[in-house]
């Protein structure tokens, strides 16, 4: 699916189908869905940067680490649904360390 912006100029065939409505209620979908996950790494990443090793086994570390990995993982889709490519930007907004983005899109048992 391609991200296309309404047409807003087109008022004529807009107002006779109702699409124009249509898609910008699927905009304002894919826009509020973004920042869900958006959210989520945040959370995620919070949560791994929080962990301390005193008293804690390398299990919980790495289920943290997967954690943030899937919210990275879903969020880079969310945005390559809505037309942004480039995640650059955002690896550094959010600051995800390389361990995390090591795990993207990777399976585990």
């Amino acid at each position: 699916m391609s991200f296309r912006p309404p047409r807003l100029s087109d008022r004529s065939s807009a107002s006779q189908s109702g699409l124009n409505i249509l898609e910008y209620e699927l905009l304002a979908e894919r826009a509020d869905s973004l920042g869900r996950h958006g959210r989520k790494v945040e959370a995620a990443l919070e949560k791994l940067q929080g962990w301390l090793p005193q008293g804690k086994n390398a299990v919980d570390r790495e289920a943290l680490l997967n954690d943030a990995a899937d919210a990275v993982w879903a969020f880079f889709v969310q945005r390559e649904i809505c037309g942004l490519r480039n995640g650059r930007d955002v690896i550094q907004r959010y600051g995800i360390p390389g361990e995390v983005l090591a795990r993207l899109g990777a399976s585990r048992k």
